[in-house]
């Protein structure tokens, strides 16, 4: 069989043609095969990592802006033109879709489900487009061994949900989102999916003056009940997840980050059902960074998946931009392998390629950066944790509450009559004389000599 693009299959060559990528045509970080230990279990590069391809922008994407047309140059377009109400063509992606996954090395996927088919005048006609491309997926899962990481319904897409899919203020678009859904969680039991992700597309507010905002959170909060209890009825067992995204398209997201909407999991009692999905863009536009999100997640026991992109800091938009930054990297991947890696999530490029890289190889290229840059990070983060760098800076630093008046009052042993007895006869010198250096600046010299000495060695052999 011919293949269906003209790149070669992508192996760990671990610096051995040097450092040009677009010589290399090949990992200098991400080795598959590599096994690493967390937590006593011992797994592959792969099997920890759990890469994932975003059908909507690598097949689907075609690089629009707000003051332009689509710059995107793909094989499986007609005469040049993405038709996106040809069942023919949605079928003809799978096979791109797959070979490309296949040439990466890459195992898992995820997509929304009107990324695959078109939209007929009837959900029972969209549904059953929809199927018909489900059912080549399928056939391509038992052929080749990938599998569907997380799949997800789009509930923004449509006009219909101009008001949003679970918050809408109409009754007919409610229960349509309803009725979506369902068909989306029995294709995730069909397709084994190992997690299900809500993403917030809509489910916010343009403005108070119009919205009942007590009334909408009890209406999504009791969809999402609904929602688990027929995942329960079909013998559905994937995590559900719920995105953070604080703004875009509405001006504000009932899960604006990590904090808000774990407020509205254990609001609503959801927790026990519900992990988050994170995205580093998300973290951007909340006012965070990407490890803040991840580490408030892991502390709450909600680390459930994440989506490896970036933004731009100086927009506020949502640019879906490859990872390149081995800093940030570095510092999420940490929070990962404290987590102990992700069971039913993964790294999913909800990435893609800027509208300058047109061609089909950039999306080649694009995905090699990001694994390589998590691949990178997660190098470091792995030596970091060996050596109990921040673990030692944190012990240190909070080590007066292992003794004395500071562990009376973890072992929940002090009162504040304690404290003002202990704190009376002590002049402010000597309170001020216990205060030590954050060192701040040396811990983020050091932090960068380990990637420096992480990362230098490998093209240093």
């Amino acid at each position: 069989m011919s293949e269906l693009f003209d790149f070669p299959k992508v192996e760990f060559l671990g610096g051995a043609k040097g450092v040009n990528f677009l010589d290399a045509k090949g990992y200098n970080f991400y080795n598959p095969e590599e096994v690493f230990t967390i937590n006593g279990k011992t797994k592959s590069m792969k099997d920890w990592m759990k890469f994932s391809v975003a059908y909507w922008h690598t097949m689907d994407q075609r690089m629009v802006d707000p003051f332009g047309e689509g710059t995107a140059e793909r094989p499986w377009d007609v005469d040049g033109v993405d038709d996106v109400t040809s069942m023919e063509q949605a079928l003809k992606k799978v096979d791109y879709m797959f070979e490309f996954m296949d040439k990466l090395g890459v195992e898992y996927f995820a997509f929304h489900d009107r990324d695959l088919a078109p939209e007929g005048k009837t959900l029972a006609e969209t549904n059953s487009n929809l199927d018909k491309v489900v059912d080549k997926i399928e056939q391509k899962m038992q052929e080749t061994g990938k599998k569907l990481l997380w799949n997800t319904s789009s509930l923004f897409t449509n006009k219909r949900f101009l008001a949003g899919g679970a918050t809408t203020p109409f009754a007919d678009v409610f229960a349509y989102a309803a009725a979506q859904i369902k068909h989306s969680l029995e294709i995730a039991k069909r397709l084994n999916s190992e997690s299900y992700v809500f993403w917030g597309g809509r489910e916010g507010y343009e403005s108070l003056l119009n919205t009942d905002t007590k009334r909408e959170l009890d209406h999504i909060a009791k969809f999402f009940k609904l929602a688990k209890l027929y995942a329960n009825e079909i013998g559905y067992t994937g995590q559900f997840l719920l995105e953070p995204k604080p703004k875009e398209p509405t001006a504000h997201q009932y899960d604006t980050d990590v904090q808000t909407t774990i407020a509205f999991l254990k609001t609503y009692d959801l927790e026990k059902d519900f992990k988050l999905n994170l995205e580093g863009n998300h973290a951007y536009l909340a006012g965070h960074t990407y490890e803040h999100e991840a580490r408030f997640a892991r502390e709450a026991g909600l680390l459930g998946s994440l989506d490896a992109n970036m933004g731009d800091k100086q927009t506020g938009w949502d640019i879906d931009e490859f990872p390149n930054d081995i800093y940030e990297a570095t510092l999420v991947m940490y929070e990962f392998i404290k987590n102990g890696g992700l069971p039913t999530g993964g790294l999913n490029f909800d990435s893609k390629v800027r509208r300058a890289s047109f061609k089909a190889e950039d999306l080649f290229y694009a995905h090699m950066a990001g694994m390589d840059v998590y691949a990178a990070g997660f190098r470091v983060a792995m030596k970091m944790i060996e050596d109990n760098f921040l673990e030692n800076i944190y012990k240190e630093r909070y080590a007066s509450f292992d003794t004395g008046i500071g562990a009376d009052f973890e072992n929940d042993k002090a009162t504040f009559a304690d404290f003002e007895a202990y704190i009376l006869n002590k002049t402010n010198e000597e309170i001020f004389a216990t205060v030590e250096s954050g060192h701040l600046e040396a811990i983020k010299a050091t932090l960068n000599n380990y990637i420096y000495s992480v990362l230098g060695s490998t093209f240093n052999k």
